[in-house]
């Protein structure tokens, strides 16, 4: 994790919520047509960088900027380097288990890893929602949660390098 926070220190990434990072989650979330999309750096909590969620008066369960790093699914992306997606989460005892699915009602997740070209994993993207999805809309809702990785790294090597 030391390493994590060098690394974004150097990039002049601040582990604080950004109005970039949170356009970038919105794209996401609209492009796949879900309720939430973040920007997630992994540090002693996960930390949403970007954020896009309901209108508080939505009716919907709206999230803090923060939350245990044991939580969600990003843990096994940030362990796998690859993309994670489920349709429906609780096709798959080993994912439907969580306590996001309890506290937000989430039935679909699809995230992607934020890899930094030393192989630094810094976080990653991706999107929930609480209806589960066609599995026949994976591979694209996948690709939209890579492209916004990319997105991501490509915004972060642009920023000033201190």
């Amino acid at each position: 994790m030391a390493q994590r926070y060098e690394l974004l220190n150097r990039l002049g990434v601040p582990p604080v919520a950004n109005e970039d990072f949170d356009d970038l989650a919105r794209n996401m979330a609209e492009q796949a047509g879900f309720l939430y999309g973040f920007v997630n750096l992994f540090l002693e909590k996960q930390t949403f960088v970007g954020l896009h969620q309901p209108p508080a008066d939505s009716g919907f369960v709206i999230v803090g900027r923060t939350m245990s790093r044991d939580h969600g699914w990003c843990p096994e992306v940030m362990a796998r380097r690859k993309a994670l997606p489920l349709h429906d989460v609780h096709a798959s005892p080993r994912f439907s288990g969580n306590a996001v699915v309890d506290a937000v009602g989430i039935r679909s997740y699809f995230g992607a890893p934020l890899i930094h070209d030393s192989g630094t994993v810094l976080g990653t993207v991706c999107v929930i929602d609480p209806e589960k999805r066609p599995l026949a809309e994976a591979r694209r809702l996948r690709d939209i949660v890579i492209n916004a990785s990319a997105q991501v790294m490509d915004h972060i090597a642009r920023a000033p390098v201190r």
